[in-house]
């Protein structure tokens, strides 16, 4: 997530330390190794290798895409799951790279993690009216570069929408970045956490990354993170230049040290996922 230049110069210093809470189901389980296997690779090649390793193990074939933009070269991987031919594009994404400094396990293996359960479900269960897609995004801490260098490619298709995952480490609320405020595809998403009794924050003010990429084109983009609802209010004080009291927990962990594996908390994480395959199955319905 691009938030070094915001949140890395915060004079906090809040200790927190916890062991990764247990899954809840098993889909959680197997987001949790993810997490842990992503968040090994130190690179973004052994990262990209983690990725790969679980994309063959789920059937699902890849491809990598070299790019080079500012002056920096970068690769992103795609993977094709299949839909009815001819059919509008779904595209689903996460940036794989990460800070030199920690192991990147919020920042992002977490949203990896999150587009690879994904990928499992939809490969298992079509959607019936679109073809979809995932992607791994290399070099978004460098300034999105991987996203952009995709968008910007000659004739490349416009997905019918973008879904994009960052910060989905821990919490209680699915926060969901929208240029509108009210969609199908939001009405379902507060149904179905309603109905997981998980909290549910859609808005226009979001931490940038990918989904920019898209929108600045203007193609149609969403975003999620998964934080605690306490949290959103105080991240966006930050970006409207105030300093909260209290240091939200993403501010203390990105893009430090302690962006490890012992900060993830996978208690709700089968909720979210849940969530979001809903709502996306239903847009996909909705959309035929």
């Amino acid at each position: 997530m691009r938030l070094f230049r915001i949140f890395g110069a915060l004079p906090w210093l809040l200790a927190l330390s916890a062991a990764p809470a247990l899954a809840d189901n098993p889909a959680a389980g197997s987001w949790q190794q993810q997490v842990a296997a992503v968040s090994a690779g130190r690179d973004s090649l052994s990262r990209g290798h983690a990725i790969t390793a679980r994309l063959d193990a789920l059937g699902i074939q890849w491809r990598r895409e070299a790019f080079e933009r500012d002056g920096k070269r970068g690769s992103n991987l795609l993977a094709d799951l299949g839909g009815p031919a001819g059919a509008p594009l779904l595209l689903i994404g996460a940036h794989y790279d990460k800070v030199e400094i920690g192991h990147g396990a919020t920042d992002n293996a977490s949203g990896v993690a999150a587009v690879l359960e994904l990928a499992a479900a939809l490969k298992a269960r079509p959607l019936t009216a679109h073809r979809v897609q995932v992607a791994f995004w290399d070099l978004e801490e460098h300034g999105l570069l991987g996203s952009h260098a995709w968008v910007e490619t000659p004739d490349r298709e416009r997905p019918a929408l973008y879904v994009n995952f960052d910060v989905f480490g821990w919490g209680d609320t699915l926060w969901m970045m929208s240029p509108n405020a009210d969609t199908p595809l939001i009405r379902s998403l507060r149904e179905a956490a309603s109905a997981q009794q998980l909290g549910f924050a859609p808005g226009e003010r979001y931490p940038p990354t990918d989904h920019l990429a898209f929108l600045n084109s203007g193609w149609p983009a969403v975003s999620f993170s998964l934080v605690g609802g306490d949290e959103i209010d105080a991240i966006l004080a930050v970006f409207g230049g105030q300093n909260p009291p209290v240091a939200p927990k993403v501010m203390q962990v990105i893009h430090s040290a302690r962006d490890t594996i012992a900060e993830i908390d996978a208690v709700h994480i089968g909720k979210a996922l849940t969530v979001v395959e809903r709502g996306l199955r239903d847009w996909d319905s909705a959309n035929r």
